[in-house]
């Protein structure tokens, strides 16, 4: 992978976790830089997945592969919440 391609999942990671933070309801006890985190991680993960199933390169967007990023991050955001509060 080029610096280009890392630099561009650190950005679509960003966009993830706050996009699967704003899908979870009510307030998240996590900060900013863990939601990053949680996007980054979706996103990679996401990216993996959708690639196994054979919907990451289409002509045009692709909106199943955001969708399952976005519905990574928010996992990963509710199950940090989940974790943060029963401390």
């Amino acid at each position: 992978m080029e610096i280009s391609g890392i630099i561009s999942a650190l950005v679509i990671g960003i966009i993830i976790g706050t996009l699967g933070r704003l899908v979870v309801p009510g307030r998240q006890r996590i900060g900013i830089l863990l939601t990053i985190l949680v996007g980054i991680v979706a996103a990679l993960i996401g990216s993996a997945i959708a690639a196994a199933v054979g919907v990451a390169n289409t002509s045009g967007p692709d909106w199943i592969e955001w969708l399952i990023q976005i519905a990574l991050a928010a996992l990963g955001v509710a199950a940090l919440d989940r974790a943060r509060a029963r401390r």
